[in-house]
């Protein structure tokens, strides 16, 4: 009877040494998605190196679903340019991503503010601004729109607007690491 209960303590054994195995691999690929994530955003300048655009407003320059590629630079906003900002809101800092086309320039004391309109809207987006607020200064943009790569972004829009789909694909890769024999 020894031998049996030696082999049931080293089966217990080799499936806990693989649960950690599983838990370090899952680690580290989390720990390499935040490495790339802040290697991106020391050598483009900005806390957000990618968006996705998540209206309608670009259209026709960028589509719903297309993701933006940013860097941030010292050199002055241009009309024309794509930029992403965030939007002062009751005296805090609010983390809304909007990046839209038909950038206006005006300068005052030597810096220039920004206005922003989207290609599809009837309005600048004075509206999206703080109470008051009618210009972006340069804190406000958060970068400016080197590339795109289309459509790929419709994966981040589906698991917002349908979060069952988020809960079953994270549950889904959850299974597949605890399910995985390497």
């Amino acid at each position: 009877m020894g031998w049996i209960g030696e082999t049931v303590d080293s089966i217990k054994s080799i499936k806990i040494r693989q649960l950690l195995i599983q838990a370090v691999t899952l680690g580290m690929i989390v720990t390499s998605a935040l490495i790339i994530w802040k290697g991106l955003m020391c050598v483009t300048g900005t806390e957000s190196p990618v968006v996705v655009v998540l209206s309608g407003s670009m259209e026709p320059g960028f589509q719903r679903g297309d993701i933006l590629f940013l860097t941030m630079t010292k050199d002055p906003i241009r009309t024309g340019e794509i930029v992403v900002f965030n939007i002062d809101v009751s005296g805090a800092f609010i983390k809304m991503l909007i990046s839209h086309l038909q950038v206006h320039e005006r300068k005052t004391t030597g810096e220039i503010d920004v206005l922003t309109k989207g290609d599809n809207n009837e309005v600048d987006d004075i509206g999206l601004y703080a109470d008051g607020q009618m210009w972006l200064n340069r804190h406000h943009i958060m970068g400016r729109a080197v590339g795109f790569l289309p459509y790929v972004g419709w994966v981040t829009i589906i698991m917002s607007e349908k979060p069952i789909i988020k809960y079953i694909l994270i549950g889904a890769l959850g299974l597949l690491v605890i399910t995985s024999k390497d």
